[in-house]
């Protein structure tokens, strides 16, 4: 294998690891968006929002079309969205593991009663 191909799939999964840039891209879902709209249904300061889209930029993920005075932004593959949605499962799995180690716990101390 290339590896170079490791080195870039590595670059995309760092620009995803930031909880800033996650919620940018689920704001993103819902198709192009204004920066000031982001900044709005984030609630976050536009330098905060600009410095984590430029990172988003960078790396492809997102693309930006300026429109007078407004830059708007859209994801430019959507299977970035798969991606976020593949971590929604591992999510609901980890959360369902942990919910099955506390039951056992609960039956155990309900046990010493």
């Amino acid at each position: 294998m290339d590896e170079r191909i490791p080195r870039m799939k590595a670059d995309i999964l760092k620009a995803l690891a930031h909880p800033t840039r996650v919620s940018i891209l689920e704001c993103l879902r819902q198709g192009e968006r204004c920066v000031c709209e982001i900044i709005e249904e984030l609630d976050m300061e536009q330098s905060n929002v600009s410095q984590h889209l430029a990172v988003l930029k960078k790396l492809d993920i997102v693309d930006s079309r300026k429109e007078g005075l407004r830059v708007n932004y859209r994801v430019k593959y959507p299977e970035v969205f798969q991606i976020l949605d593949l971590l929604d499962g591992v999510l609901v799995s980890q959360v369902e593991d942990t919910m099955t180690t506390l039951k056992g716990l609960r039956k155990k101390k309900d046990g010493l009663r």
